[in-house]
């Protein structure tokens, strides 16, 4: 009961943050203001957008893939299409609350395919730590090519900063530190003290399924692939923005380094709200001021697109998963009342 309430109230503090960054953003708008949004999303060329669906489909294509290399060292071949399945419910499950997307798609992989949820765990936080290294390495390059551009908003949002704080840095990391191993050092006391509890024991199972996904790593046979398909995954993020620039006139004349400044932004606005709902056309709006274009119809018309495309794909594979894994559920069946 707890945990459920918990869930609700996570749901219900992202969602208002969602809610209220919508609200602010269109809120702010003069009459003039607001009818050249609705004129920008009335008069866009829809069918650049096409490129943009079948970019997102083969993305989602190649995480998949790139998923079951993952999960084949530790002695499971799932079928490619109950991953691509699973997958896309995750991202169905993540538009509406944060991260139960990696839960679902887990417990619904592992339904169909008999595969330990704690070790499917394990290879989904891989995944996220090959994609947080992705995404440090695109600010990098994002700032590397832009470095002209992006300089002096850095320096000016820097100085804000420094002078809004009023605790110095160093004291913050120290204290960070200090907590961390202060839960460390009590987390590894209980576990040593009450050993032989029921729920000490489970959490074991579930760090050694955990330990077991982060060593597939080591075993993986198919290093040039995943990597490539690493690579693929976020050139479709990168070229997503950058043809969805040609949908609107305002930002069709806008370089691929407006597109790799959106990407880096962007994809933290993805975890404050539910499926960025508020914060990613926030965030969006405030990359193309920098390029000299006060502009927010962008930001809405491709966290619209994005998200009808996961919505509509999701609940298209979630009926999939079903219908086509029914026979293998009858047989399944019929072996054990056999």
């Amino acid at each position: 009961m707890k945990k459920k309430l918990f869930s609700v109230l996570q749901y219900m503090l992202f969602l208002g943050i969602g809610i209220s960054l919508t609200w602010w953003q269109l809120g702010k708008l003069t009459p003039s203001e607001w009818n050249e949004f609705k004129g920008s999303l009335l008069n866009a060329n829809y069918i650049v957008l096409l490129p943009v669906f079948i970019l997102m489909i083969l993305g989602h294509i190649s995480r998949a893939m790139r998923w079951k290399i993952l999960i084949e060292p530790l002695g499971y071949h799932p079928n490619t299409a109950n991953t691509f399945y699973a997958t896309m419910c995750g991202y169905f499950a993540n538009t509406f609350l944060p991260r139960a997307g990696e839960i679902l798609r887990c417990t619904l992989l592992s339904r169909y395919e008999k595969i330990p949820v704690t070790k499917l765990f394990g290879t989904i936080l891989l995944e996220r730590v090959f994609d947080l290294f992705c995404y440090f390495l695109v600010i990098v390059i994002t700032f590397l090519i832009q470095i002209e551009t992006v300089n002096g908003f850095i320096r000016e949002k820097i100085k804000q900063l420094a002078t809004q704080r009023t605790i110095p840095f160093w004291v913050i990391i120290v204290v960070i530190l200090g907590a961390a191993s202060l839960i460390i050092i009590i987390i590894r006391w209980i576990l040593k003290k009450y050993k032989e509890h029921r729920l000490v024991m489970k959490l074991h199972g579930i760090y050694v399924g955990l330990k077991e996904g982060f060593s597939s790593i080591l075993h993986l046979r198919k290093r040039k692939t995943f990597i490539a398909h690493t690579i693929f995954i976020w050139s479709t993020y990168l070229f997503e923005i950058y043809i969805g620039f040609f949908a609107l006139s305002e930002t069709s004349s806008l370089p691929i380094g407006a597109a790799f400044s959106v990407l880096s932004l962007a994809t933290l606005a993805m975890i404050v709200s539910p499926g960025g709902l508020g914060a990613f056309p926030v965030a969006v709006q405030q990359v193309l001021i920098i390029y000299g274009l006060n502009n927010i119809s962008f930001g809405w018309l491709m966290w619209g697109v994005t998200t009808a495309i996961v919505v509509v794909v999701g609940m298209l594979c979630f009926g999939l998963l079903i219908y086509q894994n029914k026979s293998k559920n009858k047989e399944e069946d019929l072996k054990d009342t056999a």
